[in-house]
């Protein structure tokens, strides 16, 4: 249970920086295009392949698996979640599994766009009035 509180906490955290950082980008750059979201994206990416790799059992730092989780999957779990998904083809990659990080990546893409779609497409029939 108490991981569980850690990485929330974690959580809370991450999205509170991702709030500022984009809301920073937004006030700084504009709205025109979305930055924040691109800047936390990268940052976030960098992140969690810097510490996964400073932090992994043969790296050059020792912490313990908690911390891990409550940085990882809580911190920057919170800030974006394209982080875990960059980590993870990454990891398909090294593995020598090509196809699958190329259809991992295809398929993420591709179908979260037709989710998002989607959802946009409910939430429009939801909130039209409807007739007799």
């Amino acid at each position: 249970m108490r991981d569980y509180l850690w990485v929330g906490l974690g959580g809370a955290l991450g999205s509170i920086g991702r709030f500022w950082l984009s809301g920073w980008a937004a006030s700084r750059f504009g709205e025109t295009f979305p930055w924040g979201t691109l800047l936390v994206n990268l940052s976030g990416s960098f992140v969690i392949g810097l510490l996964a790799t400073l932090t992994a059992p043969e790296g050059r730092w020792w912490v313990t698996p908690s911390t891990r989780q409550f940085i990882m999957i809580g911190v920057l779990g919170g800030y974006t979640t394209f982080s875990s998904f960059s980590l993870q083809t990454l990891t398909l990659a090294q593995e020598g599994e090509w196809g699958r990080a190329g259809v991992y990546v295809l398929a993420s893409v591709g179908l979260c766009l037709a989710a998002v779609w989607l959802g946009h497409l409910l939430g429009l029939d939801l909130s039209s009035p409807k007739g007799p």
